[in-house]
């Protein structure tokens, strides 16, 4: 930077290098405010997802507690583990699902308010949309795989005592 200094002065005594910084550094300086709304945004959403998933799990554990003389009566009629599994992760797919549509009504409505957030990327983007629903399917089907692995293992005599 001092030998820039000495050529520009060179050049002209009236003139002095103001801007020291690299452009990187510049760059990074004007950009501070999107970067950091881009990761607040991000943390929450993490911090949404991660609710998602211990309320679902909630809701099914206490359907599936709710529901435990029905697996029995299921089980002693005959039904498999392997049916009673397909059960409960049907009804919290079914969830989700009516879950994610209502969501993603909503967040076609409220994507363009982060319009000036997004660089290169539609608000609408089909690819974002997409992997959030695959994110919110696999999430939901590790919230549900707890409650209906303990589903399948009542013992049918103690369910229907209860």
């Amino acid at each position: 930077m001092n030998a820039l200094a000495r050529e520009v002065h060179g050049l002209d005594l009236n003139l002095a290098p103001l801007i020291t910084d690299r452009l990187e550094t510049q760059i990074d300086g004007m950009s501070y405010s999107q970067r950091l709304a881009v990761t607040l945004v991000a943390i929450f959403g993490g911090m949404a997802l991660f609710l998602a998933a211990i309320g679902l799990y909630a809701v099914m554990s206490y359907s599936v507690s709710q529901t435990t003389r029905e697996l029995g009566m299921r089980m002693a009629l005959g039904a498999g583990a392997r049916d009673i599994l397909g059960l409960v992760l049907s009804r919290g797919l079914r969830l989700t699902i009516v879950g994610m549509l209502i969501g993603a009504g909503a967040a076609m409505l409220l994507t363009r308010l982060m319009t000036n957030l997004l660089y290169k990327v539609s608000p609408h983007d089909p690819i974002a949309f997409g992997s959030a629903f695959l994110i919110l399917l696999v999430v939901t089907l590790l919230a549900c795989v707890v409650p209906a692995r303990r589903a399948t293992h009542i013992d049918p005599v103690r369910a229907l005592k209860v």
